[in-house]
């Protein structure tokens, strides 16, 4: 999941939260105007209902409260993880004659990473390789001057990433770049 999705996930849940939040604090007020302050809140039919499948809708409620804490739980720990630690050690590849290459993940994170900055306007590069060997999600975070062109930059990214799919003889499934400019003048 890209960054843009991760923020869009986390705003909606923020938002829903908001909105629960809201109602609670209005139905506690009492504000809504005309309303009977000791009328029941979800209805008569809808209180009547619940009533009528008495340890069925509980165990419902809970059931559901459960399926939630669990969807959240999952949830917080996939974004609590840190992303290197899927793919360690080798990336290993048959080879046409009897054999196999292999190669350490981190000898071509750091290699993508020097490759990335040798541009003048990128001051530093970070890399994290996740996935499944033959086709690894890659994740870039590029550290680019005050001064830096953002399309030679791009340009730069992607033909660094052409060559370390070439050279690791994989193509990325995934790639996720990042990139914050330092404060300064333009």
């Amino acid at each position: 999941m890209s960054d843009a999705a991760h923020r869009l996930l986390w705003t909606i849940v923020a938002l829903l939260l908001v909105v629960g939040g809201v109602a609670a604090l209005v139905v506690s007020f009492g504000l809504p105007s005309g309303a009977d302050p000791g009328a029941p809140l979800l209805g008569a039919g809808l209180l009547d209902a619940w009533r009528l499948a008495a340890p069925w809708s509980t165990l419902a409620a809970a059931v559901a409260g459960v399926l939630v804490a669990l969807a959240g739980q999952r949830l917080l720990a996939r974004e609590l993880r840190r992303p290197d630690q899927e793919l360690r050690g080798t990336l290993s590849r048959p080879g046409r004659r009897p054999g196999r290459t292999r190669l350490a993940t981190d000898v071509l994170a750091h290699a993508l990473e020097r490759d990335l900055t040798g541009n003048p306007g990128v001051r530093r590069a970070r890399v994290v390789l996740t996935g499944a060997p033959p086709r690894p999600d890659v994740w870039i975070r590029v550290d680019l001057t005050a001064d830096a062109r953002t399309a030679g930059v791009r340009e730069h990214v992607h033909a660094a990433v052409r060559r370390f799919a070439t050279t690791a003889g994989c193509q990325p499934a995934h790639l996720d770049v990042t990139a914050r400019i330092e404060p300064g003048r333009p």
